[in-house]
């Protein structure tokens, strides 16, 4: 198992398929799911690429460290910067579903130049609206109460990424929920037409939250393909791995 030391003390696990001299995919799982969710894609994915997964702060093999201040975006930004630097890679295909996806965005927005393409799955890009951010956030408390309620077992009932994952312990999803999985700006959605690098928007077509969303970023990004996968819902990857993998290794032979 490897691992990065980050200067606040927290300790990412993370780990990396394929030839290192290849195209550099950073993958980054949605929120309560691990880098595990990512084990159908590996083969596929590393046969002509370099890949790196990783667990984020508070989920997984990582660390989940009680001060609710080492946990954000902005700190998991840096975190995905720090790993493309251990592997010495400048310039990397950037994606991740959900939680994963949005923090995806929001490195194209702090360090665009780093980005070659984007791969976002079942992911929705924030909100302009307070209103509606709001909302999200009420519901992401109410995630955060249900896991200091039931611990772990508040994952079994959620879809597929999230509901076989291995925790330590509930209390970084906690954390998570509150800082990480919240929304506090509309930064992430207003850079949306300023994305130049090729991108592709892959939802499952069961995944009714998210199929507006996917549809709104496939319009606002310039060089977007958006791609709908039948029979499958927020783990669009898990649900249908060969459709999947095949959209994206298609996108990825097309890249220049």
């Amino acid at each position: 198992m490897s691992f990065l030391q980050r200067p606040d003390g927290v300790r990412l696990f993370f780990e990396s398929h394929g030839d290192p001299a290849a195209p550099t995919i950073l993958l980054s799982h949605g929120f309560s799911a691990t880098s595990r969710m990512w084990i159908p894609q590996v083969e596929a994915l590393s046969r002509d690429h370099h890949l790196i997964l990783w667990d984020l702060r508070g989920h997984g093999r990582s660390s989940y460290p009680e001060d609710p201040a080492l946990y954000g975006h902005d700190l998991c930004v840096e975190d995905m910067a720090a790993l493309l630097d251990e592997h010495g890679v400048e310039q990397a295909i950037v994606g991740g579903l959900s939680l994963g996806g949005f923090l995806s965005l929001a490195f194209h927005a702090a360090h665009p130049g780093r980005v070659a393409a984007l791969l976002i799955v079942d992911t929705g890009p924030g909100y302009k609206s307070e209103q509606a951010r709001a909302a999200w956030n009420e519901r992401a408390e109410a995630t955060a109460r249900d896991l200091e309620t039931n611990g772990l077992a508040a994952l079994r009932s959620r879809s597929a990424e999230m509901a076989a994952e291995q925790h330590r312990s509930a209390e970084g999803l906690v954390h998570a929920a509150r800082r990480m999985l919240t929304q506090h700006d509309d930064r992430v959605i207003r850079s949306l037409p300023t994305i130049s690098a090729p991108s592709l928007i892959v939802v499952g077509a069961d995944d009714q939250p998210f199929l507006a969303a996917s549809a709104y970023m496939a319009g606002k990004i310039p060089r977007a393909g958006h791609v709908v996968i039948a029979d499958a819902g927020h783990a669009v990857n898990l649900d249908q791995p060969e459709a999947f993998n095949r959209e994206v290794v298609d996108f990825l032979a097309r890249l220049p």
